[in-house]
């Protein structure tokens, strides 16, 4: 058995509609769990986290609007894709739930091949920032040894709670070093203090996701952790030059 199979789950109460939904993506190479109840997916979700979650919008019970911001509470969620099958919804409900970060959607009826495609491509579309956010164990080889472990574990506590106003004295703790000892390394190595670091890193992070293709840029403040969307734009453009709807533009028209 393929131990990398990716796991999904699926919530959907019309037992047709659910039955060829899941013999679907078994005869695509997916492990799926299939959930007919929102509020049976939700016990099992807390206990288990899947690659992916595919959830029909209205169901007796619990809606898929309402699984989804019961998930969304838990941070181990934040990087699992939720798509929502609907019948029907109109622009404004369509968008709200964008804007509060599902991923996609699938109108019914659909094609299957539509649907496999959607899955395929946010899985590849996560797999890919989780790659490109990886430190390179060889990048700066002209930092010591001691520097590039240093920066690594600040780099990979950032990451960790990137959605999260960052506690530069739980940092602090992490590193068993002071909070000034800290600002004082992070300065030698980076010539940044550890504000401009950390505010720095999370914008590196929003400019790698719209670089692999995301647009919604309330998701992307989101992701990043930080505390308005002015603020993010604000910072965004003082350190690209560009404002983000500029940026997104640009990578578009490359």
């Amino acid at each position: 058995m393929n131990k990398n199979i990716n796991k999904i789950v699926l919530i959907e109460d019309d037992l047709a509609l659910g039955s060829s939904i899941s013999e679907l993506l078994l005869l695509s190479d997916f492990n799926v769990n299939w959930f007919f109840d929102g509020v049976k997916a939700l016990e099992y979700l807390f206990a288990n986290i899947p690659d992916i979650i595919i959830s029909d919008m209205m169901m007796p019970n619990m809606s898929g609007e309402q699984l989804y911001i019961n998930i969304r509470k838990k941070p181990e969620f934040n990087s699992i894709p939720f798509i929502i099958i609907t019948a029907n919804v109109d622009d404004i409900m369509k968008y709200k739930h964008l804007e509060n970060g599902v991923n996609d959607y699938i109108m019914k009826p659909f094609n299957p091949k539509e649907l496999i495609l959607k899955i395929r491509n946010l899985l590849n579309f996560k797999k890919n920032i989780e790659k490109k956010f990886k430190v390179d164990p060889f990048s700066k080889v002209s930092i010591n040894l001691s520097e590039k472990d240093f920066l690594t574990r600040i780099n990979e506590f950032l990451l960790k709670d990137m959605r999260s106003k960052i506690n530069v004295d739980e940092l602090s703790k992490e590193l068993f070093i002071s909070r000034s000892t800290l600002d004082k390394r992070i300065r030698k190595l980076s010539n940044k203090n550890i504000s401009q670091y950390i505010r720095e890193f999370k914008l590196e992070y929003a400019i790698r996701l719209i670089d692999l293709g995301e647009k919604n840029i309330q998701f992307i403040v989101d992701q990043t952790g930080f505390n308005s969307l002015s603020y993010f734009s604000t910072s965004f453009k003082s350190y690209v030059g560009l404002t983000t709807r500029d940026y997104i533009k640009s990578i578009q028209k490359n």
